[in-house]
């Protein structure tokens, strides 16, 4: 469907014309004539389906619609749960409303409080803001949600998942009772619809591409590795099949650390982002990836929420989440746009139970393939439990098949005829020795 006939604005329609967009996509077509109805909504979606244009052009044409010149007041609330997202949902308004009059802003920790208050107090229409941050902001009456009609709960389940829960019903409590309420989230779990429950009336729910039925975009496979050679068999994955443009994920900010320090000894260019860099740091190192100055970002699941970089090709999950659901946000970070995506996962035998965990949300198992050197050995148990899967591949293992690539195994002697005769004449019964000084013992 073309974007042209869900009944946008020009300027809004120039706009989206100056960035190469022309059809809708499932989402859009769905939650943007809901918006314009007025009713509250909880869609599922998961990022990369063009949720943001959602959300965000009914929202720009509404407020357009109704603005007098030169007076800005706020009139739009987005939260997010990372300063990643918030960028990135920040520069979707820049960009679909560069031909409107309209002022948004983007509030997240770590930047300069006084800079963001005078900001607020020129006037504003949208903000996209992380709740902790926005809060501050109410505290110190930098700003006011009175005249608030729009809210939007962008990527819930996280919001939820990073206990940002009391923090957002703190912000319920500054906002007006009139005003129209939209959650989306990759998942409609419990926990969400109770979330919903608590802010939305009378709900529409759309559900399109949400979690576990996405990613028909991209292609997904499993390499089983020892667990002490993960690092080594990622540089040979990266290395070897040329991947030019690579995020790698890791549970642990420490672990990120490593990685990016092994791969950058491998001589691919590596920087890190997770919660302990710097918000300029992560910035920096997003742009310098973006831009293909270097070959990997490592980030932890955290740091990697909001991340859109279209021409990404391949996502390497270097073990599985904590959050099973978290899967779906890696491997969604490719496939976008109708480009082809490939989302690796590598996984030691102790990781099998959350790999299964995975499948499940899923609805299907993930191809598997098999690089000698590299892989565990299969029991005769396991081996018996995959014995109608057919879906498992081997392939050649390291450059020249490398030594250090084999897993470390004790190799048993074979027992030799000196062997033998050892153990034969330890089976004898031993004389009693005589004592130095001539006597019995």
């Amino acid at each position: 469907m073309s974007l042209a006939t869900l009944g946008l604005s020009p300027q809004i329609l120039k706009a989206l014309h100056d960035k190469g967009y022309e059809k809708s996509t499932p989402i859009q077509k769905e939650l943007i004539p809901a918006m314009f109805g007025g009713r509250d909504i909880m869609a599922g979606a998961q990022t990369g389906t063009g949720k943001t244009a959602g959300f965000a052009l009914p929202i720009l044409q509404e407020l357009n619609r109704d603005f007098k010149e030169e007076k800005h007041h706020l009139k739009a609330v987005v939260l997010v749960p990372t300063r990643e997202l918030a960028r990135q949902v920040h520069a979707s308004f820049e960009a679909y409303g560069k031909y409107l009059p309209l002022k948004s802003m983007v509030l997240y920790g770590g930047s300069n409080m006084t800079a963001q208050a005078k900001r607020l107090k020129g006037g504003v229409d949208i903000v996209v803001a992380t709740s902790g941050r926005l809060l501050e902001h109410i505290g110190q009456k930098n700003i006011s949600l009175d005249a608030v009609k729009y809210l939007v709960l962008d990527e819930a389940d996280t919001i939820l998942d990073m206990g940002f829960v009391h923090e957002v019903t703190k912000i319920l409590n500054h906002l007006p009772t009139k005003r129209q309420n939209v959650l989306i989230s990759a998942t409609l779990s419990g926990s969400v619809k109770r979330l919903a429950e608590q802010i939305l009336h009378r709900p529409k729910l759309i559900e399109v591409d949400s979690m576990g039925t996405s990613a028909s975009s991209v292609v997904q496979v499993v390499y089983p590795v020892i667990k002490e050679l993960k690092s080594e068999l990622l540089s040979f994955l990266i290395g070897s099949r040329n991947y030019q443009h690579v995020l790698v994920f890791v549970r642990k900010k420490q672990e990120a650390d490593e990685v990016a320090k092994e791969l950058n000894l491998s001589g691919l260019k590596t920087l890190v982002i997770h919660g302990d860099k710097s918000s300029g740091v992560r910035k920096r190192a997003l742009e310098a990836f973006k831009e293909e100055k270097i070959r990997v970002l490592v980030a932890t699941d955290i740091a990697a929420r909001g991340l859109d970089i279209p021409t990404l090709q391949v996502v390497m999950n270097y073990d599985i989440p904590h959050v099973t659901g978290d899967y779906i946000h890696r491997i969604g970070r490719t496939g976008r746009a109708g480009v082809k995506g490939l989302a690796i996962t590598l996984v030691s035998p102790k990781e099998e139970v959350a790999l299964k965990d995975v499948e499940r949300l899923m609805g299907r198992e993930i191809s598997r393939e098999i690089i000698e050197g590299y892989a565990p050995k299969v029991t005769s148990q396991q081996r018996g439990a995959r014995k109608n899967v057919n879906h498992t591949k081997k392939t050649d293992g390291a450059f020249g098949k490398k030594k250090s690539a084999k897993a470390p195994t004790k190799k048993k002697r074979k027992t030799t005829k000196r062997d033998r005769f050892k153990m034969f004449d330890e089976a004898k019964p031993k004389k009693e020795k005589k004592s130095g000084r001539g006597g019995k013992r």
